[in-house]
């Protein structure tokens, strides 16, 4: 009756199967549906139903945030006053009506209105409910890093406080991140259904256990060919599905769409921030000798973290306070990208005895334009760069052609271009896995803040795919496993520079520099003593018998 009253087509047998969920779910229940399926459509039509056989029921609302669970309750009562069937339950003149909560016509006084909404952070405490509805209470604002995730997991825990006896809580919403909060959820009791964009792969079945909506495995058993095909073809064809995981990348078409947040093989992700050194550099000096050291003693709690679950910042065990000497190489490599989507990226690594220190790392989308040549003109100036490496691009080198005037104006450099052959994700993994692992990379806190705060004025789903330390906990083996990976990407081409230099161990190499210090002040104190410079090696035996 609500899907004709809206003019929408007949409901799918998938959007029947989750109206059926709704209606004998469990009392602690999670829906996990791929997006645009009509989630909240139905549980607004389920709403109404329910004040239609019990006017003094009262129903929560909670999303992530105000406006939203504001759209759910306003939805509901436009139903209740167009739909013939519930006119007996609009509220009168003397009850509550509007968006922020409202009545039923039959329902008897309460503190507590028939439907009420509020945002996660908002004031749930002191609401009574039969029913609570989180509406998708983890969002991609609210999710980006462990912290945030922290935070939403302990707020919906006053969900229990709130909740009359006998009373059910809803989960509605799609996984936002690998640790979701309905993975969460299911480990406090909830009971999980998921229906997934496509059937899934016989090999992946296993990992969403007992959890898959039980129509998708009967079609399964019946069809062992129908894997991979649209599960509800009345909504996305299979070629409108493969647009979008062409567009989100496969790692975001398997949360958003897939609905699999599995982490069963640790090597799926293999690039692990907790693997870098984080602290504050100096553009033009380092310290000699830095260690790492995986310890809580050493966590960085005040930077955004967007790795995984236990993922963290570390600042070196030591570093050592003797003379800083400057770097012994500085470059800035650059990916040129183009306009569209894609970042034209950059990244600056800075080499010293066996190790690299990341001091600046940017993107830009508009193209080729002079803004965008000229501002990483400016970089390369600013930081005192030695060489610039540019990955070729499909223009045969029109992007080094046209940045080589600008840079003869703002800061001659030479330039020197790269071809790439291998899989982009395997050739990022295999450069950068080694070097993170013996913690050799590391990174000015400055670049890790402005990398989160770059692009927050585009959506949050959006900011995300563009920060370098999402790209880099997030890529796998699998071929366009993100959907962006500029800023990754021209971080591994300056790293893969540096490669063979990094062969040298950095103990020895600190030992070296203290050996060439020695004989300098050797060579001062001999040329003070005979009057001249030294002519042959045997100065140094000469400068002792003198001592």
């Amino acid at each position: 009756m609500v899907w004709k009253h809206l003019n929408l087509p007949q409901p799918t047998d998938i959007q029947y199967d989750i109206a059926e969920f709704i209606q004998n779910a469990p009392k602690r229940s999670i829906i996990e549906a791929f997006r645009g399926v009509g989630k909240s459509y139905i549980t607004s039509a389920h709403v109404c139903h329910q004040l239609l056989l019990n006017p003094d029921k009262k129903f929560l609302v909670v999303s992530a945030s105000k406006s939203r669970a504001d759209d759910f309750s306003t939805f509901t009562l436009r139903l209740i006053n167009e739909l013939p069937i519930l006119q007996h339950l609009r509220p009168t003149e003397d009850q509550r009506s509007s968006k922020i909560g409202f009545d039923v016509g039959p329902a008897g006084a309460s503190h507590s209105p028939s439907v009420k909404s509020v945002g996660i952070t908002g004031m749930i405490t002191g609401s009574r409910a039969d029913e609570i509805i989180a509406d998708d209470v983890e969002s991609a604002n609210n999710s980006m890093t462990q912290g945030m995730r922290d935070r939403v997991a302990e707020s919906v825990k006053e969900f229990e406080a709130v909740l009359k006896p006998d009373g059910k809580i809803l989960f509605l919403g799609t996984p936002q991140c690998e640790e979701s909060l309905y993975n969460k959820l299911q480990e406090r009791g909830y009971v999980c259904r998921i229906w997934p964009a496509r059937y899934p792969e016989q090999n992946k079945v296993v990992s969403y256990g007992d959890k898959l909506a039980p129509r998708i495995c009967d079609l399964m058993e019946k069809d062992p060919n129908i894997s991979l095909k649209t599960t509800d073809p009345k909504r996305f064809s299979d070629l409108d599905l493969m647009e979008r995981e062409a567009s989100y990348g496969k790692s975001g078409f398997q949360l958003q769409f897939m609905l699999d947040t599995s982490l069963s093989d640790m090597e799926r992700y293999p690039l692990k921030l907790s693997d870098l050194c984080v602290m504050s550099l100096n553009h033009e000096l380092s310290p000699q000798k830095i260690a790492w050291a995986g310890s809580p003693d050493y966590v960085i709690d005040d930077l955004p973290c967007v790795g995984m679950s236990g993922d963290r910042y570390y600042s070196p065990m030591f570093v050592s306070k003797e003379d800083w000497l400057p770097y012994e190489g500085s470059i800035m490599a650059i990916d040129p990208s183009g306009r569209g989507r894609d970042e034209t990226s950059y990244a600056v690594l800075k080499y010293l005895h066996g190790m690299l220190f990341l001091t600046e790392s940017g993107g830009f989308n508009s193209g080729y334009t002079e803004d965008t040549l000229s501002a990483l003109a400016t970089v390369a100036k600013r930081q005192k760069v030695t060489q610039i490496i540019v990955e070729e691009n499909y223009g045969g080198g029109m992007f080094t052609q046209l940045l080589k005037p600008v840079l003869g104006r703002v800061y001659p450099c030479s330039v020197e271009e790269v071809k790439h052959s291998k899989q982009k994700e395997l050739r990022i993994i295999d450069t950068l896995e080694p070097i993170l692992n013996q913690h050799r990379l590391i990174v000015d806190k400055r670049v890790i803040e402005r990398d989160y705060r770059d692009n927050q004025h585009l959506p949050p789903e959006m900011a995300l795919r563009y920060q370098l330390f999402y790209q880099m906990s997030r890529i796998t083996k699998d071929r366009g496993a993100l959907a962006q990976d500029d800023r990754l990407d021209a971080l591994a081409i300056g790293v893969a520079f540096w490669t063979e230099r990094m062969a040298q161990d950095i103990d020895r190499a600190v030992e070296d520099a203290k050996e060439a210090k020695l004989d300098e002040e050797l060579r001062k104190f001999q040329e003070n003593v005979f009057g001249h410079k030294p002519r042959e090696k045997t100065w140094i035996s000469q400068t002792v018998n003198v001592i």
